[in-house]
Protein backbone atom coordinates (compact mmCIF):
# COMPACT_ATOMS: atom_id res chain seq x y z
CA UNK A 1 0.00 0.00 0.00
CA UNK A 2 1.70 3.18 -1.20
CA UNK A 3 1.14 5.83 1.45
CA UNK A 4 2.65 8.86 -0.24
CA UNK A 5 4.89 10.17 -3.00
CA UNK A 6 7.92 9.36 -0.85
CA UNK A 7 9.93 6.53 -2.35
CA UNK A 8 13.21 6.58 -0.45
CA UNK A 9 14.09 7.94 2.97
CA UNK A 10 17.28 7.82 4.97
CA UNK A 11 16.95 6.52 8.50
CA UNK A 12 19.10 8.82 10.62
CA UNK A 13 20.52 6.29 13.06
CA UNK A 14 23.41 3.90 13.36
CA UNK A 15 21.40 1.59 15.61
CA UNK A 16 20.91 -1.66 13.67
CA UNK A 17 18.11 -2.81 15.96
CA UNK A 18 16.14 0.34 15.25
CA UNK A 19 16.86 0.05 11.52
CA UNK A 20 15.54 -3.53 11.39
CA UNK A 21 12.38 -2.51 13.24
CA UNK A 22 11.87 0.46 10.95
CA UNK A 23 12.30 -1.57 7.78
CA UNK A 24 9.88 -4.17 9.12
CA UNK A 25 7.32 -1.55 10.13
CA UNK A 26 7.42 0.10 6.70
CA UNK A 27 7.09 -3.11 4.69
CA UNK A 28 4.31 -2.69 2.16
CA UNK A 29 4.24 1.09 2.46
CA UNK A 30 6.08 1.65 -0.80
CA UNK A 31 8.83 3.51 1.08
CA UNK A 32 12.38 2.16 0.95
CA UNK A 33 14.29 2.77 4.16
CA UNK A 34 18.02 3.29 3.65
CA UNK A 35 20.61 3.25 6.42
CA UNK A 36 22.56 6.46 6.80
CA UNK A 37 25.71 4.31 6.96
CA UNK A 38 25.16 3.49 3.26
CA UNK A 39 25.99 7.14 2.60
CA UNK A 40 28.84 7.29 5.15
CA UNK A 41 26.83 9.72 7.25
CA UNK A 42 28.35 9.97 10.74
CA UNK A 43 26.24 10.00 13.87
CA UNK A 44 24.82 13.45 14.60
CA UNK A 45 25.44 15.23 17.87
CA UNK A 46 22.56 14.94 20.36
CA UNK A 47 23.24 17.78 22.79
CA UNK A 48 19.68 18.55 23.78
CA UNK A 49 17.69 17.68 26.88
CA UNK A 50 14.51 16.72 25.02
CA UNK A 51 13.78 13.87 22.62
CA UNK A 52 12.16 16.13 20.02
CA UNK A 53 15.15 18.46 19.69
CA UNK A 54 17.56 15.56 19.28
CA UNK A 55 15.37 13.82 16.70
CA UNK A 56 15.05 16.98 14.63
CA UNK A 57 18.82 17.55 14.74
CA UNK A 58 19.46 14.00 13.53
CA UNK A 59 16.92 14.22 10.72
CA UNK A 60 18.28 17.51 9.40
CA UNK A 61 21.86 16.22 9.64
CA UNK A 62 21.18 13.10 7.55
CA UNK A 63 19.10 15.00 4.98
CA UNK A 64 21.78 17.67 4.61
CA UNK A 65 24.47 15.07 3.87
CA UNK A 66 22.42 12.83 1.56
CA UNK A 67 20.05 15.21 -0.20
CA UNK A 68 17.18 12.82 0.57
CA UNK A 69 14.19 12.96 2.89
CA UNK A 70 15.23 11.75 6.29
CA UNK A 71 13.49 10.05 9.18
CA UNK A 72 14.90 10.19 12.69
CA UNK A 73 13.66 8.88 15.95
CA UNK A 74 14.80 9.70 19.43
CA UNK A 75 13.67 7.32 22.06
CA UNK A 76 14.48 6.04 25.48
CA UNK A 77 13.15 4.67 28.70
CA UNK A 78 11.88 6.91 31.47
CA UNK A 79 11.65 5.51 35.00
CA UNK A 80 9.25 7.11 37.47
CA UNK A 81 11.38 6.48 40.57
CA UNK A 82 14.40 8.07 38.85
CA UNK A 83 12.53 11.23 37.85
CA UNK A 84 12.48 10.24 34.18
CA UNK A 85 16.02 8.94 33.87
CA UNK A 86 17.70 7.50 31.83
CA UNK A 87 15.54 9.51 29.38
CA UNK A 88 17.49 11.06 26.51
CA UNK A 89 20.64 9.43 27.90
CA UNK A 90 19.22 5.90 27.60
CA UNK A 91 21.66 4.69 24.93
CA UNK A 92 24.72 5.89 26.86
CA UNK A 93 23.39 5.52 30.39
CA UNK A 94 26.31 3.39 31.62
CA UNK A 95 29.03 5.30 29.75
CA UNK A 96 31.45 7.11 32.03
CA UNK A 97 33.26 9.05 29.27
CA UNK A 98 32.33 10.14 25.72
CA UNK A 99 34.73 7.52 24.35
CA UNK A 100 33.06 4.59 26.11
CA UNK A 101 31.26 2.13 23.84
CA UNK A 102 27.49 1.90 24.22
CA UNK A 103 26.39 -1.39 25.76
CA UNK A 104 22.83 -2.63 26.28
CA UNK A 105 24.02 -5.08 28.93
CA UNK A 106 25.87 -2.39 30.87
CA UNK A 107 22.87 -0.05 30.66
CA UNK A 108 20.51 -2.73 31.95
CA UNK A 109 22.86 -3.63 34.78
CA UNK A 110 23.18 0.00 35.88
CA UNK A 111 19.41 0.52 35.80
CA UNK A 112 18.75 -2.60 37.85
CA UNK A 113 21.27 -1.44 40.45
CA UNK A 114 19.70 2.03 40.55
CA UNK A 115 16.32 0.43 41.32
CA UNK A 116 17.59 -2.23 43.71
CA UNK A 117 15.86 -0.67 46.74
CA UNK A 118 12.85 0.77 44.92
CA UNK A 119 9.33 -0.60 45.16
CA UNK A 120 8.01 1.68 42.41
CA UNK A 121 9.11 -0.06 39.20
CA UNK A 122 6.83 1.85 36.80
CA UNK A 123 8.44 3.04 33.59
CA UNK A 124 7.63 3.84 30.00
CA UNK A 125 9.38 3.79 26.69
CA UNK A 126 8.98 7.02 24.73
CA UNK A 127 9.61 7.61 21.03
CA UNK A 128 9.35 10.71 18.90
CA UNK A 129 9.77 10.51 15.12
CA UNK A 130 10.63 13.39 12.83
CA UNK A 131 10.50 13.30 9.04
CA UNK A 132 11.99 16.12 7.00
CA UNK A 133 11.57 16.27 3.23
CA UNK A 134 14.77 18.32 2.97
CA UNK A 135 17.34 19.59 5.43
CA UNK A 136 15.75 22.98 6.11
CA UNK A 137 12.17 21.77 5.95
CA UNK A 138 10.16 24.34 7.96
CA UNK A 139 7.30 21.88 8.50
CA UNK A 140 8.75 18.58 9.71
CA UNK A 141 6.28 15.80 10.38
CA UNK A 142 6.33 14.85 14.06
CA UNK A 143 4.76 11.83 15.77
CA UNK A 144 5.13 10.22 19.18
CA UNK A 145 4.38 6.97 20.96
CA UNK A 146 4.45 5.77 24.57
CA UNK A 147 4.67 2.18 25.84
CA UNK A 148 3.89 1.79 29.55
CA UNK A 149 5.30 -1.01 31.67
CA UNK A 150 7.49 -1.95 34.61
CA UNK A 151 11.15 -2.70 35.22
CA UNK A 152 11.80 -6.26 36.37
CA UNK A 153 14.52 -7.31 38.83
CA UNK A 154 16.22 -9.60 36.30
CA UNK A 155 16.41 -9.95 32.52
CA UNK A 156 14.13 -12.25 30.53
CA UNK A 157 14.10 -13.10 26.83
CA UNK A 158 16.49 -13.01 23.90
CA UNK A 159 14.74 -10.80 21.34
CA UNK A 160 14.70 -7.02 20.94
CA UNK A 161 17.43 -4.68 22.09
CA UNK A 162 18.08 -1.88 24.53
CA UNK A 163 16.15 -2.28 27.78
CA UNK A 164 13.74 -4.86 26.34
CA UNK A 165 14.97 -7.77 28.53
CA UNK A 166 14.06 -5.93 31.75
CA UNK A 167 10.99 -4.02 30.49
CA UNK A 168 7.74 -5.83 31.27
CA UNK A 169 4.64 -5.24 29.15
CA UNK A 170 2.09 -5.74 31.92
CA UNK A 171 -0.83 -6.51 29.59
CA UNK A 172 0.90 -9.51 28.01
CA UNK A 173 3.06 -10.48 30.98
CA UNK A 174 6.07 -10.61 28.67
CA UNK A 175 9.19 -8.50 28.41
CA UNK A 176 10.06 -6.61 25.25
CA UNK A 177 12.67 -9.33 24.65
CA UNK A 178 10.07 -12.11 24.84
CA UNK A 179 7.67 -10.64 22.29
CA UNK A 180 7.98 -11.52 18.62
CA UNK A 181 8.53 -8.56 16.33
CA UNK A 182 4.99 -8.58 14.90
CA UNK A 183 3.40 -8.30 18.33
CA UNK A 184 5.97 -5.83 19.59
CA UNK A 185 5.49 -3.52 16.63
CA UNK A 186 1.77 -3.25 17.35
CA UNK A 187 2.18 -2.09 20.95
CA UNK A 188 5.65 -0.56 21.21
CA UNK A 189 6.45 3.13 21.45
CA UNK A 190 8.17 3.00 18.07
CA UNK A 191 5.34 1.11 16.40
CA UNK A 192 2.74 3.55 17.71
CA UNK A 193 4.79 6.58 16.69
CA UNK A 194 5.34 5.23 13.20
CA UNK A 195 1.65 4.49 12.68
CA UNK A 196 0.87 8.07 13.67
CA UNK A 197 3.57 9.28 11.29
CA UNK A 198 2.24 7.18 8.41
CA UNK A 199 -1.20 8.72 8.87
CA UNK A 200 0.39 12.16 8.52
CA UNK A 201 2.44 11.09 5.47
CA UNK A 202 -0.77 10.08 3.71
CA UNK A 203 -1.81 13.73 3.79
CA UNK A 204 1.30 14.99 1.97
Amino acid sequence: MQVSGLQKIVFASGNQGKLREMQHLLQGSGIEVLAQSAFNVPEADEPYSTFIENALAKARHASQLTGLPSLADDSGICVDALEGLPGVHSARYACETPDDQKSDHANNTKLLKALANETNRQAHYYCVMVLVKYAQDPQPLIAEGIWHGEILTAARGNEGFGYDPIFLDVASGKTGAELNIEVKNKISHRGLALQQLLNKIKLL
